[in-house]
């Protein structure tokens, strides 16, 4: 279908409706404001009303939460939705339906629908890509979708719902430029997710964001529900297969063991976030769907574990200093074979000074590259970055000629290979990690 950095062709004869819809909208352009989507919903008689909604925002592991959402709520029965921003390998990962990618013909008709509207609007993508899969969802029957929040919150193009129930997993600083550039901004962006009379879930956040979502909930009168309040995680273990921990909250004071296939402290959180946000629905999940959809989550990307080419990989989307902080500290638990080498290719506009001094203070040496998928605009320059911290990173700028540097350097240890979606998508396709079946019928 359409590949992870060229959303359509730009409409040229002969081209799909999906094609016509997409092409020409640049991939990474942001324009506040609900107005356009609402417009785009209108014109093809509100789908975003035809389905239930669980609204996941969070600076890290809303996308995480949102699967794990979803394949619970698939687990109890319900035709479910999954929308998530943005794909790793190909478009279809961001309109799914019951586990998979929406059938492209639903997706071209739906497409072609929106045409007429969409030729006439300055829509971004994000906002067009938002419209088209409300309109699969209710065209597909799906009574209830996991959404994920694209960036912020108050102003995202997914904030025209009034779901059943929203999550926020984390709060950190990023996107500065457009959040704010204090936690208690970044904050306040992400809690305008908050609706009267929607029960919230909070995640662990820094107490100055907890604050402010407690002043926002008190003022929209959201319901709001805080891990390490209402409900809390328990004897977390984390191994080379996933991660296990203890449940336990006013919903469900008897406790659950449960596991998930993604290691990572950060995974028990982010699960327990979705969980506490879907038991305050109107239909609360029963304990073997929780424990059946958790068990059966598919996240590619995310701390993915490879054995290629006389070693092991890992593979993860970590693309800001909180996030990387998680995997590294995820890659010092699992006991993966020694010894460990990162790979790095970061965006422009993140703090790539404090993700590559990160990885040196966990002990890595460090391999510093550019992806090529990377979108031109947001392309960091890896040589300013090796000549800011020479000491201990090695700057290889060809993605190949990086990853067999990372792969002599750790012989048959371990090569993490981080910074981007753009850069986990890179290694998955260099390494022939891309066809591997992540979906799962439950």
């Amino acid at each position: 279908m359409l590949n992870r950095e060229e959303p359509g062709s730009g409409g040229p004869e002969g081209a799909s409706a999906l094609e016509r819809l997409l092409g020409g909208r640049p991939v990474t352009a942001i324009r506040w404001g609900l107005e356009r989507t609402r417009e785009l919903l209108t014109s093809v008689g509100h789908p975003e009303k035809s389905f239930r909604a669980i609204h996941v925002g969070g600076t890290n592991g809303k996308g995480a939460a949102s699967a794990m959402a979803e394949t619970v709520l698939r687990a109890s029965g319900r035709a479910t939705g999954l929308y998530i921003s943005p794909h790793l390998l190909r478009f279809g990962e961001r309109i799914q339906v019951r586990g998979r990618p929406a059938p492209s013909g639903l997706v071209e008709t739906c497409a072609a629908s929106l045409l007429p509207a969409a030729s006439g609007s300055d829509a971004t993508l994000f906002e067009v890509v938002t419209a088209l899969a409300f309109l699969v969802f209710g065209e597909a029957g799906v009574e209830v979708a996991a959404v994920e929040v694209g960036l912020g919150g108050r102003l995202d193009a997914t904030n025209v719902l009034t779901p059943e129930a929203c999550a926020v997993t984390s709060v950190s600083l990023e996107h500065t430029a457009w959040l704010g550039d204090t936690v208690e901004q970044v904050a306040g962006e992400k809690a305008g997710i908050l609706k009267q009379g929607v029960p919230a879930a909070l995640g662990p956040v820094p107490a100055a964001a907890g604050d402010v979502f407690e002043e926002n909930a008190a003022r929209v009168g959201a319901p709001l529900r805080r891990l390490g309040r209402e409900a809390r995680v328990e004897d977390v273990r984390v191994d080379r297969s996933g991660t296990g921990f203890r449940y336990v909250s006013e919903d469900r004071p008897g406790g659950l063991e449960l596991s998930v296939p993604l290691p990572g402290v950060h995974q028990a959180f982010n699960a327990a976030t979705a969980l506490l946000a879907l038991d305050a629905t109107r239909f609360p999940p029963p304990a073997a769907a929780v424990r059946m959809g958790l068990e059966r989550v598919r996240w590619p990307g995310r701390f993915q574990i490879l054995d290629r080419r006389g070693g092991t990989w890992v593979v993860d989307v970590a693309h800001n200093p909180a996030a990387l902080a998680s995997t590294l500290d995820t890659l010092g638990r699992v006991g993966l074979p020694e010894p460990h080498v990162a790979l790095l290719s970061i965006l422009s506009d993140k703090d790539w000074g404090s993700m590559v001094a990160s990885a040196r203070a966990a002990g890595l040496p460090v391999v510093l590259t550019s992806a090529p998928s990377a979108p031109e605009e947001r392309r960091w320059d890896p040589a300013a970055a090796h000549a800011r911290s020479p000491e201990g990173t090695m700057l290889e700028p060809g993605f190949a000629a990086a990853l067999e540097r990372a792969r002599e350097l750790a012989g048959r240890g371990t090569v993490l290979v981080a910074g981007s979606c753009s850069t986990a998508a890179d290694a998955l396709r260099a390494l022939d990690a891309t066809d591997e079946d992540q979906d799962q019928d439950i």
